[in-house]
């Protein structure tokens, strides 16, 4: 059964259908399952609607090329971008970490949130900073292409306009001063909000046995308040901004047609002149308005480069010599040849014992206030010659260990490290060979400034440090950074996913000669049997699993962990910071004797009196030094 399907000749006629609807119904006729009759006055129109809908087709498809080119410019643009962050990103975290700046930064509060600095200020610039430079070309473009046709019309039209242009700059300056302040701060406080909410879940378990949330509460509150205040003021300030701006905008519809319209009225020019002339107006005064249209985000924009400068700034002076005299603590490296440890026929010299460490005239100082905590100390430390520093809380005993590690160098005098393979040596340039002559005299060459890792001392912590990694990562820290599987893994993926090279960083050697193999497995499943922690291995699946260690390890259990790290590290002189005071006096005495038998020469830091059967010397600092006075605080006991 069939039926006729008439169509009308109005039902494709361009007057009453659009083009896509005329190749819509085209495409239905043409799939109809019914039979169509087409009268004879149709049959033009329905070849006519072909004919224009290939046309428009056509076009359609030259209109997609540009379109295809503006894709792949904001692609370019955005990788740019992209590339840009991320080298900005390796250069400026290198600079942080080198030289312990983070630690200063840290430790004095010399600037607020580093990290809100190289992740958010670093992205807003490097994509900001591209934005603008691209608005600035085409606004030359724009600027050169138009002038000749505004000046060749009017010239006092082209002065209007700079007089117009430059009369809103000022006045869009003046209106908004205060805005790069208010930006600058706005992100300083923004940071601080989110840094109280990290502190609280980096201290979750602090907090609840306090049962301090109320206050912690009113603490984000505070921040809080402060970040809407000031961003309160900020949205002020834009909106009286953008008051201007807005009026700005709606007077140069009319001011061009103005100027020009007496030329018109007296017959020198036509009237498509004149739409000719607003045209060319209104490009130009869009390029000479950068300012006045973009001020808000150039002072956001000028916001970020103040806290990267200020940023910039810290880090250069971290990495910059000072040429001027300062006294400082100066710290010498030492390396023992072997022509001291041997006679000329090869036999081992008789010597009573090797020299570790030596401390000269040592006045030490905070690095903020410069008020003293030490006063003269001088002392020598032999091999398995163990030695307990105790005081009173707040005599600078902590602070001595910072200086022995190089953290600290305010105030003056000399420490000496004395090793006697290379592996025990930082990664520098500067280290001297040396030869004892006796058992106190050393030739010297010259002076070693501890500028990279510290080789073969280790210092433990109170509270040891987790990074965020596996437990074979915990046990390998921080001597090996990575196992070499892993770098090649990094390595492929970086490959595969295009990545820039700066981003695949091969871990480099601590040591000026590493000549102790890295741990095997057996190795790390042995030194935790050996520290009491074998159990982990079954609780977390092995050595491979990942976990938030500071939270799911007792602080006793990580003190051993930092025992085994210490134990795997093979370093000659360990300082101890109180590191086993979470720790019962078996285990204590337990961890003393691993380091005992393993030859490691220690300094600790403790109030417990069982410590001192494991020490042989003890360095007590009565309290904090006088700052008028030059007398010791100091005295050095031997241990029966």
């Amino acid at each position: 059964m069939s039926c006729d399907l008439i169509i009308p000749p109005s039902y494709l006629h361009s007057s009453s259908s659009s083009s896509f609807l005329c190749k819509q119904r085209l495409q239905l006729f043409n799939a109809f399952p019914f039979k169509l009759r087409v009268p004879v006055s149709t049959r033009p129109l329905i070849v006519q609607a072909e004919s224009r809908t290939r046309e428009e087709d056509r076009i359609a498809t030259q209109s997609r090329i540009p379109n295809k080119v503006f894709v792949l410019r904001d692609y370019a643009r955005e990788t740019l971008a992209l590339r840009w962050r991320s080298w900005m990103t390796s250069y400026y975290m290198e600079r942080y970490l080198r030289n312990q700046t983070f630690y200063k930064i840290q430790s004095q509060s010399i600037i607020d949130n580093p990290d809100q600095r190289i992740v958010d200020d670093l992205s807003s610039f490097t994509g900001t900073a591209l934005a603008f430079s691209l608005t600035l070309f085409n606004a030359a473009v724009d600027l050169i292409s138009f002038s000749n046709i505004l000046y060749g019309i009017y010239p006092p039209l082209f002065l209007v306009l700079l007089a117009y242009s430059i009369g809103g700059t000022a006045i869009s300056v003046f209106l908004g001063r205060g805005l790069v302040t208010l930006n600058f701060m706005q992100e300083k406080k923004e940071a601080d909000f989110r840094y109280g909410l990290v502190r609280i879940r980096e201290n979750a378990e602090s907090i609840a046995f306090y049962g301090g949330e109320e206050n912690e509460m009113q603490l984000l509150l505070q921040r809080f308040k402060s970040a809407y205040e000031n961003l309160t003021k900020l949205l002020i300030s834009s909106r009286n901004l953008e008051f201007f701006t807005n009026g700005y905008r709606y007077l140069i519809q009319i001011l061009p047609a103005a100027v020009v319209a007496p030329m018109y009225f007296s017959g020198k020019i036509e009237f498509g002149v004149i739409n000719q002339s607003v045209s060319a107006f209104n490009h130009i005064l869009g390029d000479f308005s950068l300012i006045v249209y973009q001020f808000q985000a150039i002072s956001a924009f000028s916001a970020v480069i103040d806290r990267l400068g200020e940023f910039d700034d810290i880090l250069d002076s971290s990495t910059r010599k000072n040429n001027e005299s300062t006294e400082e603590i100066k710290l010498k490296y030492c390396y023992l040849s072997s022509s001291t440890d041997l006679h000329s026929n090869g036999s081992i010299s008789s010597r009573k014992c090797v020299k570790v460490l030596r401390i000269e005239h040592l006045t030490l100082q905070t690095p903020m206030s410069k008020e003293p905590l030490i006063n003269g100390l001088s002392l020598e430390v032999f091999e398995k010659d163990h030695l307990l520093v105790t005081g009173p809380s707040g005599s600078g005993k902590t602070s001595l260990l910072r200086a022995i590690a190089g953290l600290w160098n305010t105030g003056k005098g000399t420490i000496t490290f004395y090793a006697k393979h290379k592996r025990e040596l930082p990664l520098s340039s500067d280290i001297v060979s040396c030869e004892v002559i006796s058992t106190d005299e050393i030739n010297v060459d010259s002076t070693v400034h501890r500028e990279k890792n510290r080789g073969g001392v280790f210092f433990l912590p109170q509270r040891p440090y987790m990074v965020l990694g596996t437990l074979r990562q915990q046990l390998l820290y921080p001597t090996w950074t990575e196992d070499s599987d892993f770098m090649a893994n990094l390595t492929e993926q970086s490959q595969q996913t295009d990545s820039p090279s700066f981003l695949a960083r091969s871990p480099k050697a601590q040591y000026a000669d590493v000549d102790s193999k890295k741990p095997t497995t057996d190795d790390l499943i042995q030194v935790l049997k050996d520290v009491r922690l074998g159990y982990l291995l079954s609780r977390f699946d092995g050595l491979d699993s990942m976990h938030e260690w500071s939270s799911v390890l007792s602080l006793g259990e990580q003190q051993r962990l930092a025992f085994a790290r210490l134990l795997l590290s093979k370093s000659y002189l360990v300082l101890l910071d109180e590191s086993t005071s979470a720790l019962d006096e078996a285990n204590e005495e337990h961890l003393y004797q691993l380091i005992q038998a393993a030859g490691i020469t220690y300094i600790s830091i403790g109030h417990r009196s069982t410590l001192y059967k494991y020490h042989k010397k003890v360095l007590q600092i009565s309290s904090t030094a006088d700052p008028t006075s030059t007398n010791p605080n100091w005295c050095i006991d031997f241990i029966p």
